[in-house]
């Protein structure tokens, strides 16, 4: 745990710091860009990826001082670089676009493939997993594809307060308990890191919303929960890739459904912005018009009181994933399951069928965030 506890305590400092300090640094850092996908007050540094990094660097360098973790773990945050340096130069920038990012994320799962042998050998689909077995340039690409999207997936839905890095936290949990079970300390001092890194921030980020993760840290934190789920695959036969699916079905179905909807209903580009996604929509269809006023004060508290209706579907899978991780046919049933659940999930808000005990609920959640 003190891995944690420090990755926690460096990633709370320096966001801290980048917070206190934002007047130096808020005209390249801050978002002051309007856009269909911002629904906060104000101009707020992007940058807690900075903090997220450094956590994950205090943590797992403890850890190899230690002696719990060998080399692979300097290999992996250095894999992991590419995805963070694009993502962060977008948000100090703005000019970075979807596809560099898109490739400088398959990089990291390149360079995770190369240093530390990360490649999926199998997806739990029988023949696709001897094309696997049998062409290994093909594992290369599933593997650096699926790395990919999980990272995009964690930066579609960071939207709102909280959301991506709790979200984050809860697969990494999920995925660190089942590497403590096989006995796995690599693995679990990765999560034990992570996690610390994401709480350090989260502290600033919910409910209040003072920093947020940006792209840097959204891929960041999508990039290791992918690669603990890779080499969880990889390093035990025991794990079935179906129980990663399930860790990470919230994000995954949100970015594949997201593709569909623009793709063949709307006839525009994947990489198109829009708010059509569902976190978007709850804050839409559920919480703006049951909460508050226009003040700042309103505008935060609905943003915040947005994220807990996501971590609770996240948990709808997740949990599941947890109890029934050796059960490969109960974890492909609940993958199936929770994208029907998601679908339904989705038309209910669009169409106003949200049961009313969830708007009374919120309602009485106001007088917490404005407390």
């Amino acid at each position: 745990m003190q891995t944690l506890w420090l990755a926690f305590t460096v990633a709370f400092l320096v966001s801290l710091a980048l917070i206190r300090f934002q007047s130096h640094h808020l005209r390249y850092s801050g978002d002051s860009q309007p856009g269909v996908q911002k629904f906060h007050h104000g101009v707020v540094p992007r940058i807690g990826g900075i903090a997220l990094f450094m956590g994950c660097v205090a943590g797992l360098g403890w850890s190899g001082w230690r002696g719990l973790v060998g080399e692979e773990a300097w290999w992996l945050l250095l894999a992991a670089l590419p995805a963070f340096l694009a993502g962060l130069s977008e948000d100090l920038t703005k000019k970075v676009g979807v596809i560099p990012r898109l490739v400088a994320t398959m990089a990291s799962a390149a360079a995770a493939a190369y240093s530390i042998e990360a490649v999926l050998p199998r997806l739990g689909i029988p023949l696709i997993d001897e094309l696997l077995w049998s062409w290994i340039w093909l594992a290369w690409l599933v593997t650096m594809i699926g790395v990919a999207g999980v990272a995009n997936a964690i930066n579609i839905i960071d939207g709102f307060n909280g959301l991506a890095s709790a979200v984050a936290m809860l697969m990494l949990a999920a995925l660190g308990y089942v590497a403590w079970v096989l006995q796995d300390e690599f693995l679990v001092q990765v999560c034990l890191a992570a996690i610390g890194a994401l709480a350090g921030f989260f502290v600033w980020n919910y409910p209040r919303g003072l920093i947020f993760l940006g792209d840097g840290g959204a891929y960041l934190a999508g990039f290791f929960v992918a690669e603990v789920a890779v080499m969880l695959v990889v390093r035990h036969s025991s794990v079935s890739p179906w129980f990663c699916f399930l860790v990470c079905a919230y994000p995954i179905t949100e970015t594949l459904f997201s593709i569909y909807r623009k793709t063949f209903l709307r006839g525009v580009s994947p990489g198109v912005p829009d708010a059509l996604h569902l976190h978007m929509l709850i804050y839409r269809r559920m919480v703006r018009w049951a909460a508050g006023g226009p003040a700042a004060r309103d505008v935060t508290a609905r943003n915040a009181a947005t994220s807990p209706y996501l971590w609770g579907l996240s948990s709808v899978s997740i949990v599941p994933a947890v109890v029934f991780w050796h059960h490969e046919v109960i974890l492909i049933f609940c993958v199936l399951l929770f994208v029907c659940l998601y679908i339904w999930a989705y038309i209910s808000v669009v169409k106003f069928r949200v049961p009313e005990w969830m708007l009374r609920r919120l309602k009485n959640k106001k007088a917490y965030f404005e407390g």
